[in-house]
């Protein structure tokens, strides 16, 4: 699917045409620049390889140092490839951003959500507790419980839900509105929530 990449910059709201609010996300779309163009002749698949965000030369491996000198461009924070665009309609050094977008088209958006660090059961699972307040349970209330059987199989089942690290995930989210588009500053503000907290990267899918 073709999109771009973006910066989630916070939330906020805007009136729509009949007076009602609308919670909207404000999204950096882009600048994207065209880093390279997949082939299927020489790559076996079609993308376009867009870059997001600014690097010193002094920090970026000699690896993508090179790409980004080969395709004449200053170096880039991220990059990533996006299929399904019409290859003829680019070059490499051209730029895309809020524009891609037209108000009241559906998109998806792709990022990773807030770490909340190590979190026992009842937060990361939502798990009662052993027993509860009232049972007579006075040092596992916030407890897992049993695990596992005793002498068959004698193991913990992969997949057991139990306490870990919470968080920091790719999520998508699909079906997202764009109710406002404001091209001179690669801005767009779309209808609801996306993952991550501010400053986070994100993938702006087109459905």
């Amino acid at each position: 699917m073709s999109g771009i990449i973006g910066k989630k910059l916070g939330m906020s709201n805007i009136f729509g045409q009949d007076g009602e609010i609308i919670p909207v996300t404000i999204i950096q779309a882009g600048p994207c620049n065209v880093v390279n163009i997949r082939t299927k002749e020489k790559d076996g698949y079609e993308a376009l390889q867009l870059s997001f965000g600014e690097r010193k030369e002094k920090h970026t491996s000699k690896p993508f140092a090179g790409q980004f000198k080969n395709s004449g461009l200053k170096p880039a924070k991220f990059l990533k490839e996006f299929r399904n665009f019409n290859l003829d309609d680019y070059k490499i050094g051209d730029t895309i951003g809020a524009e891609f977008f037209v108000v009241g088209e559906k998109i998806k958006v792709r990022g990773r959500n807030k770490g909340k660090g190590f979190q026992g059961v009842m937060k990361r699972h939502n798990f009662g507790g052993v027993g509860g307040t009232t049972h007579g349970q006075s040092d596992r209330l916030r407890a897992p419980g049993s695990i596992g059987a005793s002498s068959y199989p004698s193991r913990v089942f992969k997949g057991q839900r139990m306490a870990g690290r919470m968080g920091y995930e790719n999520v998508t989210i699909a079906g997202l509105k764009v109710v406002k588009v404001i091209p001179e500053q690669n801005l767009i503000f779309v209808k609801g929530a996306v993952p991550g907290a501010v400053n986070t990267i994100l993938e702006l899918i087109k459905k």
